[in-house]
């Protein structure tokens, strides 16, 4: 049976996080960054100010997935929050995205976001689309033609958003 245990993302932990960024972006088909983006620019992206990292481990061994929460916008956005996710090619498919996903989501609203914005998810990630509306994501916005994919060229981008929290109960600005 597969044990996948979530935790926070420590130094330890940037090598397997590197390989699984290096493989996901040579794909050229779900996420922005150049396929020659460097071991630094991914550090950065994981482990700077103001990120929150956290890794999913299969069977108390293996890191097969990662996502990092952080606030969309500074001061008057700050009340949302946003997150990137990564899965190991080799884990997908077996229910790491949607742990994550769920993890994500308690961790936010234990840390008092009011909703959570995805800003650039690839509308041909099919996988990740049908994901996000299953945790409760809506797309409310599409960017024509906004992400070069690898092999089809010029495809839309969706802003997919979700309220963690009934707008009732949010406290006055």
């Amino acid at each position: 049976m597969k044990e996948i245990a979530i935790r926070p993302a420590t130094e330890a932990d940037f090598g397997a996080m590197w390989e699984i960024f290096q493989q996901l972006i040579a794909s050229g088909d779900t996420y922005y960054f150049a396929a020659n983006t460097s071991r630094e620019d991914c550090h950065a992206y994981w482990f700077g100010p103001g990120v929150q990292s956290y890794v999913a481990i299969l069977n108390s061994e293996r890191l097969v997935g990662m996502y990092r929460l952080i606030a969309n916008q500074r001061d008057r956005g700050a009340h949302v929050a946003n997150a990137s996710f990564m899965v190991s090619p080799a884990a997908q498919g077996i229910g790491v995205g949607k742990l994550l996903g769920g993890d994500c989501l308690d961790r936010a609203r234990s840390q008092g976001y009011l909703a959570m914005q995805f800003n650039y998810v690839v509308s041909s990630n099919v996988p990740a689309v049908l994901l996000w509306k299953k945790l409760g994501f809506s797309i409310v916005g599409t960017l024509p033609r906004a992400y070069y994919h690898a092999h089809l060229g010029y495809v839309d981008v969706y802003v997919m958003y979700q309220l963690l929290d009934d707008p009732s109960h949010w406290p006055d600005a």
